[in-house]
């Protein structure tokens, strides 16, 4: 009997032919439209005899026209960033490699690079060096890695070790958040057994006066550096300095907002971060990593290991402190972006980003029939169309509708809100490959598409 996987196609061939298909995608991806074909489909019966992998890969590309061109200079939607050349290489050298970075027994190499990867990261971030990281899917599994540290110090504030017995006799973890949580951190909270509905949203003058009413028991803070709406920022330093006088565990999501600290222009949103407890970041956001990629950061690593402690007769015992027990060795595309562009260069891309979110900002604010609903303070502009003579129900749906109709088209990609009872849009700016011209389409294709809509209502 023969050996179908080494008769139907070799990696070379394989190889080959999936770089000259990317190079192809990669040269028209700067003036393509982000969804190109909706209707493209991988459908049909399980094959009993394999096509080969030439054969299999054909049919994945010429399906791929319904994949969004989310690595694209005009995809605006979920605070998505593209994927440097650096980070691309090695995520294809990831591949290769094909290496579990659960540890240093598993892979050398994979550990190592996490391991500067992580100390670059703190680096970047002007983070504490003595502080322990750990490289996750995303900002959901790098909440929960952060969360569940906070977690085991809250119980042993109450001389428990949770991670081996559990909640059973305790009480309730005290969640304080703002309104600016974001639903992955309640997921998080979700999965780690203390529930959705911990967080108790307060401003500053109501942590203070939870903190008062505890008397002295612990508690968990989540700041947020970066609503997902507007960019605003919780007032992270405030709100450290009222943990500081209580006994409560600062957690801080920054998704996108963390990388508000490598511009002085921005960094003084994100006062106070480098004096919480636990920060995590995304890096397919700001960073330009492929996904999956997540970090997570802990002031004291003693905290990190023992919720994700995975023990068995046959397994090392110096596993990342992570949820997965098999793990990508995404660090690699961190460590190349890190190294080809360097401080300077991611720098350098926020501050246009920056700039280009402002752009933005001061065309909508020309423009008779746009209205911006938030100041802009980092990456994201909050605005919707607003022509006269629509009430403030018909103004919604006109809003949702034209949403709609801005993702059909294609031309540029961005999705709708709510943000103080209005539909919005909330076009984020962090692509490497973004320019003016690209952030320029985002109000033509709003006035334009918005036109046509009231034209057809009218007929």
């Amino acid at each position: 009997m023969g050996d179908p996987l080494r008769e139907k196609g070799n990696e070379s061939e394989a190889l080959a032919y999936v770089f000259e298909q990317a190079t192809r995608y990669l040269a028209d991806l700067d003036d393509s439209s982000v969804l190109p074909d909706r209707a493209a489909s991988i459908g049909g019966d399980l094959p009993e005899d394999g096509d080969g992998a030439l054969d299999a890969l054909a049919a994945l590309v010429a399906a791929s026209g319904s994949a969004t061109r989310s690595s694209g200079p005009r995809f605006f939607h979920f605070v998505t960033g593209g994927t440097t050349p650096a980070a691309l290489g090695a995520d294809w050298l990831t591949s290769v490699l094909d290496q579990n970075s659960f540890s240093a027994v598993s892979s050398p190499f994979g550990a190592n690079v996490e391991d500067v990867a992580i100390r670059w990261l703190l680096d970047l971030f002007e983070l504490p060096a003595g502080w322990g990281g750990v490289l996750t899917t995303g900002a959901t599994m790098a909440n929960f890695v952060g969360l569940a540290a906070a977690r085991r110090w809250w119980a042993e504030q109450h001389g428990v070790d949770v991670d081996e017995r559990g909640f059973a006799g305790l009480p309730a973890v005290p969640v304080f958040s703002t309104a600016s949580i974001h639903a992955s951190a309640r997921k998080a909270l979700a999965m780690l057994g203390i529930g959705r509905e911990a967080a108790r949203l307060v401003d500053l003058e109501g942590l203070e006066r939870e903190f008062g009413a505890l008397e002295g028991a612990p508690a968990i803070v989540i700041a947020n550096a970066g609503d997902v709406n507007t960019g605003h920022f919780d007032p992270i330093a405030e709100m450290v300095d009222l943990a500081e006088g209580h006994r409560a565990w600062v957690h801080v999501d920054g998704a996108f907002g963390l990388f508000a600290r490598l511009t002085p222009e921005s960094a003084r949103l994100a006062e106070g971060i480098d004096r919480a407890h636990s920060v995590i970041a995304d890096g397919h956001k700001w960073l330009n990593v492929p996904y999956d990629s997540g970090f997570a950061f802990v002031h004291d690593p003693r905290y990190l290991r023992p919720p994700f402690q995975l023990s068995a007769a046959y397994l090392p015992s110096d596993e990342r402190p992570s949820p997965e027990a098999s793990r990508r060795a995404r660090a690699l595309a961190v460590w190349a972006t890190l190294r080809a562009y360097g401080r300077a260069g991611h720098r350098a891309m926020v501050e246009r980003h920056v700039a280009l979110a402002r752009r933005l900002s001061e065309r909508v604010e020309v423009e008779g029939e746009l209205e911006l609903l938030a100041e802009t303070t980092l990456n994201i502009v909050l605005f919707r169309h607003r022509p006269a003579g629509l009430e403030r129900d018909a103004l919604d749906a006109h809003n949702l509708a034209l949403g709609q109709d801005v993702l059909d088209d294609g031309r540029v990609f961005f999705g709708t809100t709510r943000y103080d009872g209005m539909t919005a849009f909330r076009p984020a700016i962090v692509n490497w490959r973004t320019t003016e011209t690209d952030v320029d389409l985002i109000a033509d294709v709003v006035l334009e598409l918005g036109a046509r809509r009231l034209a057809s209502a009218a007929t």
